[in-house]
């Protein structure tokens, strides 16, 4: 599924304005100087990405060979807040100041989401390392072995799989043997949220 974030929409858009107005596709360096960027660079990251989702195409025989591709329908992107760091180790405190990340919107459904950084490695083995971005449908239940966002006493986030024991205990449980489980009574513990995405920085 192809989405573009806003900034991208805007310059597929003057891309096409400059095009209809004067036939040929803007510069990098016009690209450049409309948008504000600090060097041609980032604006060349950015047709790179519609060339390679397939909003543009190039033409390398021509020195401003860029053609808008009707065809292809956009998908808005869906911004949802990031709220802060959740450990994926030891619990430490969550939420932080908030800022807007954006995220594909086929990995978002109905309900509430947001956006939260991983920290820490206990989660490694199931792929999730530390730095990376979750995104969480909001939730106060869970299925058994579902990788949820817990707050534990009311002051701490973690990220573990959640595991409800026949002693009434609440085991979050790590995907690192390294790391021990956290176990604790299920008064202790509220579920914030359930795992639904994953976002990483290459």
């Amino acid at each position: 599924m192809n989405f573009l974030t806003s900034r991208q929409q805007d310059i597929l858009a003057f891309i096409e304005s400059r095009i209809m107005a004067h036939g040929v596709a803007p510069t990098l360096r016009e690209i450049s100087e409309h948008f504000g960027f600090s060097s041609t660079a980032s604006a060349q990251k950015h047709v790179n990405l519609l060339v390679r989702k397939g909003f543009l195409e190039r033409d390398k025989h021509q020195k401003r060979g860029l053609t808008v591709v009707e065809e292809v329908s956009v998908t808005p992107a869906v911004t949802l807040d990031l709220v802060g760091v959740v450990a994926a180790g030891s619990p430490i405190e969550n939420f932080g100041e908030r800022e807007e990340v954006t995220v594909p919107p086929d990995m978002v459904g109905q309900g509430d989401h947001f956006v939260l950084q991983v920290q820490g490695l206990s989660m490694i083995d199931d792929g999730i390392h530390d730095g990376d971005r979750i995104v969480v449908k909001q939730a106060v239940e869970a299925r058994t072995g579902e990788t949820v966002v817990a707050l534990i006493d009311g002051e701490e986030a973690t990220l573990k799989r959640f595991y409800p024991e026949p002693d009434g205990n609440i085991r979050l449980q790590g995907a690192n043997p390294e790391i021990l489980p956290i176990v604790m009574p299920a008064s202790r513990v509220v579920i914030q949220g359930i795992l639904v995405g994953l976002l990483r920085k290459y």
